[in-house]
């Protein structure tokens, strides 16, 4: 597999066409399902690029000797190496080129925010022109090679011997396990749940990410010797002391941020409210509304949900799926400053969503049986820029509506889950509840290591995986030494 810019064959492939020819190009547009028929699916919106538009798209790359679209890369994807191998037609070599540094290519080439990471440093931004789709260009890649009928053979590492244990199944978790792995190490993963997958699997809807496409790439760690192990708590029926005492000679725990952030506002207790955790783990984990399965959902003709990020826009097309007549999310900001993708805002509209933005709930209303029936939603205006550099709302006096509503799913954010800290003497944690580590990722007690949200407190799944790429390194680093 070569990656190196300087093979003849990337030679070749610069020389084709000059950089006026590539830049003139225009970028790929995503083939979609209709929005009239996709809110009745659960199918994937999304529909990949084909064959021709992924070779065209991959031309426009510029091959640039010094690639700012790397930096932008949390866990340093060789995004040129790839590009042109598709460019040239071996999708095959260019997923291997991605599987160097990459555990889930095909997740995040789904659910990564590149717009606002490898894609927003590409040179194209300075030309005043769309950068190459290198999100989409990703997805392909993972896809092709899923696709293939002969798969590229594994390449196993000698095992050295030496067993590590990881809490948690998520982006993080995956993302060191496979790299512990490659190094030689004998990696077990628990999860909690009966599934593995974190928040791949229950968190993110299926018309977002497949949970085909999570397996797969499950599948791809398996063949690399991660080994799976489920309804497992590590904290609760599997205690720190134990996993020594059966020869991990390390722990990292990449165990999320799962705890449910509510606003406190009156009322917030009233029957068909509840979080977008428990709203979207019902559905998306336990079948929830799925033929032959009995988990109960509260479904509404009118939904409303509160936040304005990608959970929040998860939930609210999710509502609309499950049957609601009219679905609305309430953000205390303006679309602007929405953290949503901008690419999930749009199918969000696209799908008849109603966006009242600049509102707040103050109170919810209950009927006689306890079941909210209406929202009290306090108007907002911009203020000051707060410390994130986003204006800060400011309540207009007097300006309160009230809103009937049925369902309401609350989405403004999750607290680190406090089973594992609670659960290990002598592990510090912040005043925020998550783990505290040093730049090594490296916990009070030095065996323990941690990374992803339960670290950070919430994050993108690349930048979970990009802690779980260091974890690797610096584990594998002390672990040497000793």
């Amino acid at each position: 597999m070569a990656t190196n810019r300087d093979t003849e064959w990337r030679r070749e492939l610069r020389d084709a066409l000059t950089a006026k020819e590539r830049t003139s190009i225009p970028r790929a547009k995503m083939p979609m399902l209709a929005p009239d028929y996709r809110i009745h699916t659960n199918e994937e919106v999304n529909l990949g690029l084909s064959t021709s538009q992924a070779r065209e798209e991959a031309t426009r790359c510029l091959d640039c000797p010094d690639p700012q679209c790397v930096t932008g890369c949390p866990v340093g994807i060789d995004i040129p190496g790839f590009i042109k191998n598709i460019q040239r037609g071996c999708p095959g070599e260019a997923a291997a080129v991605l599987r160097t540094t990459s555990a889930l290519p095909a997740v995040c080439g789904r659910v990564c925010p590149q717009e606002r990471q490898c894609e927003s440093k590409c040179i194209y931004n300075k030309m005043k022109k769309p950068p190459v789709a290198i999100g989409w260009l990703e997805r392909f890649a993972a896809d092709a090679e899923r696709d293939m009928a002969e798969k590229p053979a594994v390449e196993l590492t000698v095992p050295n011997g030496r067993k590590v244990a990881v809490a948690g199944s998520g982006p993080c978790a995956l993302s060191f396990a496979g790299d512990m792995a490659k190094r030689g190490y004998d990696v077990t993963v628990f999860e909690a749940l009966h599934e593995i997958g974190g928040v791949l699997k229950y968190g993110i809807p299926e018309f977002r990410l497949p949970n085909a496409v999570v397996d797969a790439e499950l599948d791809s760690l398996r063949a690399l010797g991660v080994k799976f192990e489920t309804d497992t708590i590590v904290g609760k029926t599997l205690g720190y002391d134990e996993l020594l005492e059966r020869g991990y000679e390390a722990l990292f725990v990449a165990s999320g941020a799962g705890l449910p952030r509510f606003m406190g506002i009156p009322g917030e207790n009233y029957i068909n409210i509840l979080s977008s955790n428990e709203y979207l783990t019902r559905i998306n984990l336990m079948h929830a509304g799925t033929e032959g399965y009995a988990t109960p959902v509260p479904r509404g003709a009118r939904v409303a949900v509160i936040g304005g990020g990608n959970t929040a826009m998860d939930s609210v097309r999710t509502a609309l799926r499950m049957g609601a007549e009219k679905a609305f999310l309430v953000y205390r900001r303006s679309e602007d400053e929405m953290p949503a993708r901008r690419e999930e805002v749009e199918h969000a509209k696209e799908e008849g969503v109603e966006f009242m933005t600049l509102s707040n709930p103050v109170e919810y209303l209950a009927d006689e049986r306890g079941r909210v029936r209406a929202m009290r939603v306090q108007r907002m205006q911009l203020g000051e820029p707060d410390a994130s550099g986003r204006r800060s709302p400011v309540p207009i006096e007097g300006a309160i509506d009230e809103i009937p509503v049925d369902v309401v799913i609350v989405s403004v954010g999750v607290s680190p889950n406090p089973l594992i800290p609670d659960s290990i003497d002598g592990l510090d944690v912040t005043k925020r509840g998550t783990i505290a580590v040093n730049e090594s990722l490296q916990s009070s007690i030095p065996l323990i290591f941690a990374g992803g949200d339960i670290v950070r407190g919430g994050a993108t799944v690349i930048l979970a995986m990009g802690d779980g790429r260091h974890a690797a390194a610096e584990m594998d680093k002390y672990l040497s030494s000793k």
